[in-house]
């Protein structure tokens, strides 16, 4: 469903991570992991397309979306792929079935009516239908997640990426949308890419994960470590990996840390 390989980012003479690679396959719940200021947030806007790689071949959908002739995988993938932003970032002035009936008028030829027939249906999979007519203001935080999550969905894609979902939910919202996450991997297929920094989240939903670290290399950021985050809390030995995973302060913060084997 996806491929990074060697995947870089350099702003002048600032690395904020170098040689990333790693891949996700269909029905995944993958996430990206990592400490504040790691570049969780900028991969993610290379994966959807937003931002080129400084180097580095990245693959969505089979569609190349790096270098000179990326620009045609961009636009077809970004056709196939759903985003939910960390905010939800819903339209204030409308209403949720206007939220998610938005790209369903942009991008496809569906009368009004059928229209408005899919996005009730997409808010009845978030456990919506009863909020369809009210306004972003009226509803609450995990409301507002589980609408992006809607909309993000409204053209069925294979492939969905959210950042941060369960920041600033209380435990019951946040452990309300992992459920989510997980029964529309079970239910509909869907493959899922997470930026987060929730561990009981990533505990609870992540199949595999990749950890990014600001000081992974001498000159800046990079991967620390690959897998499975269960097993990764238990063996790690990489101590930026294990004081992530166990909320410890670092005996030795910073470059300092061994690199990994």
């Amino acid at each position: 469903m996806l491929r990074v390989d060697r995947a870089s980012q350099r702003f002048g003479s600032r690395t904020i991570f170098r040689d990333v690679s790693f891949e996700v396959a269909k029905g995944e719940v993958f996430a990206i992991l990592g400490g504040s200021g790691c570049g969780k947030s900028t991969l993610l806007s290379q994966l959807i397309g937003l931002r080129p790689p400084t180097s580095g071949e990245i693959a969505v959908l089979d569609q190349i979306v790096t270098g000179p002739n990326g620009a045609a995988g961009r636009r077809s993938m970004q056709r196939r792929i759903g985003v939910m932003f960390q905010s939800g970032a819903l339209f204030g002035s409308m209403t949720l079935l206007e939220n998610i009936a938005l790209p369903l008028e942009m991008f496809t030829d569906l009368p009004p009516e059928g229209r408005d027939a899919v996005a009730r249906v997409k808010l009845g999979l978030v456990g919506l239908s009863h909020a369809a007519g009210l306004m972003p203001a009226e509803i609450s935080g995990g409301m507002a997640k589980r609408a992006g999550i809607a909309r993000a969905m409204a053209l069925d894609p294979p492939l969905l990426f959210l950042d941060e979902p369960s920041a600033g939910l209380d435990p019951v919202a946040s452990a309300e949308l992992d459920k989510l996450i997980l029964d529309l991997r079970h239910d509909l297929g869907t493959t899922f890419v997470v930026v987060t920094h929730e561990l009981a989240s990533i505990l609870a939903i992540a199949d595999r994960c990749i950890v990014l670290d600001r000081n992974a290399y001498p000159d800046g950021g990079g991967t620390i470590a690959v897998g499975n985050p269960r097993i990764l809390r238990d063996e790690a030995t990489h101590k930026m990996v294990r004081a992530f995973f166990r909320r410890e302060i670092p005996v030795c913060p910073g470059p300092a840390c061994p690199r990994p084997e």
